[in-house]
């Protein structure tokens, strides 16, 4: 099917870039998992803010899933899905419910880092085709995690 295709990106172009997004797409849900599980198990004396805190990024993180996946789709190729095959691309790990809110959001700050650093190596290969559809997709990602992260980054009191 990717084959039939003509947009001025090859097939092996597309499918280089769809496989960079598959791994960004299986960081951003693992993300969202994590973000979204937490704002349910938060505890603490900043519960209420914290509450408010996770439930803004993880909505904002569900959106974006949809984006990232058809944006797989335009490319030609299916986009992964179901807990296995984001488990085989994520290198984040599953969130403990049981941890205190620092625990949490300092995991959730290195974990939204990860996100950045998967969507800067999936650059490269969309710049590499002269995709700027993906590569603005990705900017608009990494703005977005990279503002999570210094917000988590500051209500652990950090710079």
């Amino acid at each position: 099917m990717a084959d039939a295709l003509n947009t001025g990106l090859t097939a092996k172009q597309r499918a280089e870039i769809a496989a960079s997004l598959n791994k960004v797409l299986a960081d951003s849900y693992a993300l969202y998992l994590k973000t979204h599980g937490y704002h349910w198990n938060v505890r603490g004396p900043n519960f209420q803010s914290l509450h408010v805190l996770l439930e803004g990024q993880y909505q904002e993180e569900w959106a974006a899933l949809d984006d990232i996946a058809e944006r797989i789709r335009a490319l030609g190729e299916l986009a992964p899905q179901g807990y296995a095959a984001f488990g085989n691309l994520s290198s984040i790990k599953d969130g403990d419910p049981e941890g205190d809110w620092e625990a949490m959001l300092t995991e959730l700050k290195a974990d939204n880092e990860t996100v950045i650093r998967t969507l800067r190596e999936a650059f490269p290969v969309a710049d590499d085709a002269g995709d700027e559809a993906t590569a603005d997709l990705l900017t608009q990602r990494l703005q977005a995690h990279e503002k999570h992260a210094w917000m988590l980054r500051s209500t652990l009191g950090g710079k």
